[in-house]
């Protein structure tokens, strides 16, 4: 099967993971892809496949959403009709051309699919305003015009049907992480860092990540000397708070961590991760740190409540998060056996429901399925 597949290559988010992670292993399946991206030809992250790619122009990208040149939609074309895929996926950017790509395929006559990545508060609880609300709110419409779209959650997939997108229009494919890479092992990341107890909070710095509870309770706990929490990460929030949480409190700021293999290392090392979002999708850098087995904390928001729920974590409530974690910090301080449990429990939750290789599964069906519904016409690529 070729499947064109269109995403983010940078900057690094949520997006950009999954987009290299699938395709990866869409490669590694025997199918073949071709991955139509806004990114400069220059940029080579690691790990990305090998494969044809097309680079769509832009005017303005961020982790967040991406502003195309006018010529983007002539380029997208074009490269569509010369590659002749069986299938096409696009994890939606918040692009402009999002919007426009149902037509682009129909007139090709090619499937499409979307998987829809937006972020939410939780189940009963209202969007948070903002960039995640207005998605929502312009997208509900236009969400119709796709074969079918992907969401991560049940809980995600009742939230887009109440905002009318049809049920049956609608797949629940939960994000997958590749439980071999991911795994616990051997890090010397204590050493390096002089940890006896290791925190781990991983993902950006801004508002709606809801860091500065998560500092706020770690300065306020009295947490021992040889307990240490990194910030691996960037955003726009970073500059001010990096001065008032700091290495005198046991807070070490690493910063974006580019290197994979760098960030698995800090994983297994780590005792403890935590995630005080008030609003997730599926949060990947929480599925990576269950499948190396840390005690993980996070928000009851997107579907993060619903992975680590019936003992797989701890959930916080997201009106609580610096007083629930005022007690939590030290409690997980001071009982090592406490978090290996957790870890186990989580580690085991990832192999039972969130594995890669499952995800792949699920979605070449999902290819196949929406495939046999339609008329193949002659001279299609295969």
């Amino acid at each position: 099967m070729h499947i064109a597949w269109i995403g983010k290559k940078s900057p690094f988010c949520g997006n950009v993971t999954y987009s290299r992670e699938i395709t990866n292993a869409l490669l590694d399946r025997g199918h073949q892809v071709s991955f139509l991206h806004f990114a400069q030809e220059e940029s080579k992250p690691n790990n990305w496949p090998n494969c044809q790619e097309v680079s769509l122009p832009f005017i303005y990208k961020s982790q967040v959403y991406t502003i195309p040149t006018f010529k983007a939609t002539k380029v997208l074309t074009d490269s569509l009709r010369e590659i002749k895929p069986d299938i096409v996926h696009a994890s939606l950017t918040l692009s402009p051309l999002d919007f426009v790509l149902p037509e682009i395929c129909e007139e090709l006559n090619l499937p499409l699919i979307a998987t829809f990545h937006t972020p939410f508060a939780g189940k009963g609880a209202k969007l948070i305003s903002g960039t995640q609300f207005l998605a929502y709110q312009l997208y509900a419409p236009f969400l119709g015009n796709y074969d079918r779209v992907i969401v991560f959650s049940q809980i995600q997939r009742e939230l887009l049907a109440r905002m009318g997108v049809r049920e049956e229009n609608i797949a629940v494919i939960p994000n997958g992480v590749d439980t071999t890479k991911y795994s616990p092992g051997t890090s010397k990341i204590k050493a390096e860092f002089a940890a006896d107890r290791l925190f781990v909070y991983q993902g950006r710095i801004a508002p709606e990540k809801n860091v500065e509870p998560l500092l706020r309770a770690w300065k306020q706990s009295d947490m021992a000397v040889g307990s240490k929490l990194l910030m691996v990460g960037d955003g726009p929030l970073k500059s001010s708070l990096e001065p008032f949480y700091g290495s005198e409190s046991g807070i070490i700021w690493l910063g974006f961590v580019a290197d994979e293999e760098r960030r698995i290392e800090i994983l297994r090392g780590a005792d403890v991760f935590i995630l005080p979002s008030l609003v997730e999708g599926l949060s990947l850098s929480l599925l990576e740190a269950m499948s190396c087995g840390l005690a993980c904390l996070a928000t009851d928001v997107g579907a993060d409540g619903e992975v680590l729920e019936k003992g797989a974590g701890v959930i916080v409530n997201t009106k609580t998060v610096r007083s629930q974690l005022r007690t939590l910090l030290p409690l997980f301080q001071d009982h090592p056996e406490l978090t290996t449990l957790l870890g186990q429990k989580a580690r085991k939750r990832v192999l039972e429901r969130y594995t890669l290789s499952d995800n792949i599964t699920h979605l070449v069906e999902l290819y196949t399925s929406i495939l046999a519904q339609r008329p193949v016409p002659l001279g299609r690529g295969a």
